[in-house]
């Protein structure tokens, strides 16, 4: 039988604040609060709540439906400050047994890319965060923005994951098809969930687009396209924004009704669902892939030009790569949270010159001044870190000094437990 795997990413970033040249070395807080929590109450009230109801309806309506989320650090964040009862709701659905959370990195961030050390740092953070919310353990991961390579391959089958998600992109392919199970031809252990762009697009992009051979999109179309799939595709990876439910495309448009419409429909077209643990208990890899650049899920490409294609982002980025180890050393905890968020992929997007700079999704004029903006706040940053570690200390002599500290700190500890003992000793005669 043929098995539909819905993926959903879930990711809100923490946007940054108009900040000024002059605001260097005197404002310390980076944030657009107003901005951030108006989009995301606004997403929450058209999107994820209505989405989570009508999931878990689906859930307990139908028990063959499956369904799978990817939820970065800082969107629970935003659902722990702004709308506990939408994380509330996700755990509902976790409490199914039918709904299957993915690993990420924490924050979003493109760290697979340029920082060995940071992405595991992240995926480990994402991991805890998952366990202590959900009570779920991810056995599955996915890298933002669905980026993969045979260098990346060997990273997170170094963290222990079986399974990685990623885009099932023409010019990595060839002739074969998405719709099987694959494992990497470097990490043979990893095995892969590549997506079906043509069907996602369907869904994620010509719902509602007038020009498109598939509009209408309907349950019947949809369902008729994975029936009519060749014997042994078995195995179909529906990867989207949550958000296109009720956000890019309004209840009005009929997005709601085409999801409640695809499990009571399924079984008259021989379609079943899945989690991606089903898939990989289930099916045995049928070949290997091998992707030495980086692929992701963006545009007709499949590269990582979005994040990292220009000037302007390769310098971001290699400010993290040259910062990256000292600040690890740090224990201010609000100079670690604004390193973290200050990785996520988005702040790189607002910087893509594709298309001429004329990105939708961007909250700048132009791709220059989301960059002039961004420096200016890393600059502040790197001040605050220079404060406290100077670059006059290279890394080693820092990280002996920090040792040093830290070992001084867990003996007057240990003396401090060894005098009230001795107290309580006295008293007690």
């Amino acid at each position: 039988m043929k098995k539909i795997c819905f993926y959903f990413e879930l990711h809100q970033p923490f946007r940054l604040k108009r900040y000024r040249f002059f605001d260097i070395g005197n404002d310390h807080y980076y944030y657009d609060d107003f901005q951030n929590e108006d989009i995301f109450l606004r997403v929450t009230e058209q999107s994820y709540l209505p989405a989570n109801r009508m999931m878990l309806q689906l859930l307990q309506e139908y028990p063959d439906f499956k369904v799978t989320y990817s939820i970065s650090g800082l969107a629970m964040e935003q659902m722990e400050y702004h709308r506990p009862e939408l994380l509330n709701s996700f755990r509902e659905l976790a409490a199914t047994g039918r709904a299957e959370f993915l690993a990420d990195t924490y924050a979003h961030s493109l760290s697979s890319l340029y920082d060995e050390v940071e992405f595991r740092n992240q995926v480990r953070m994402h991991n805890e965060h998952i366990q202590d919310v959900f009570g779920f353990t991810p056995r599955i991961y996915h890298n933002p923005e669905l980026i993969y390579s045979d260098e990346i391959a060997a990273q997170v089958s170094a963290m222990g994951y079986k399974a990685m998600v990623t885009e099932g992109a023409k010019h990595v392919l060839g002739w074969k098809s998405p719709n099987y199970l694959y494992r990497s031809a470097t990490e043979k252990p990893l095995e892969l969930l590549l997506r079906n762009a043509p069907l996602s697009q369907m869904i994620g992009e010509d719902f509602i687009r007038y020009s498109s051979p598939d509009y209408p999109v309907t349950a019947d179309k949809f369902l008729g396209r994975i029936k009519n799939l060749p014997v042994g595709e078995d195995v179909i990876n529906i990867f989207l924004n949550y958000a296109v439910l009720g956000t890019s495309y309004p209840a009005e448009c009929g997005i709601f009704d085409f999801f409640r419409a695809i499990p009571r429909m399924a079984s008259e077209y021989g379609v079943g669902f899945a989690t991606p643990s089903e898939i990989i208990a289930e099916n045995s890899p049928v070949d290997e892939i091998s992707v030495i650049y980086p692929i992701s899920w963006s545009r007709e490409e499949k590269s990582t030009n979005d994040w990292n294609g220009n000037i302007l982002q390769q310098g971001v980025i290699d400010k993290f790569v040259r910062w990256g180890e000292r600040i690890r050393m740090v224990q201010d905890h609000r100079l670690l949270q604004d390193w973290i968020y200050l990785q996520s992929s988005d702040h790189l997007y607002y910087m893509s010159t594709i298309d001429n700079g004329h990105n939708p999704y961007t909250p700048y004029q132009s791709p220059y001044d989301a960059f002039n903006n961004y420096m200016n706040v890393l600059s502040d940053f790197l001040l605050r870190v220079e404060s406290q570690f100077p670059s006059s200390v290279d890394n080693e002599e820092l990280n002996s000094l920090l040792l040093t500290i830290n070992n001084q700190n867990e003996t007057i500890e240990n003396l401090k437990k060894e005098i009230d003992a001795l107290r309580k000793k006295h008293l007690n005669k």
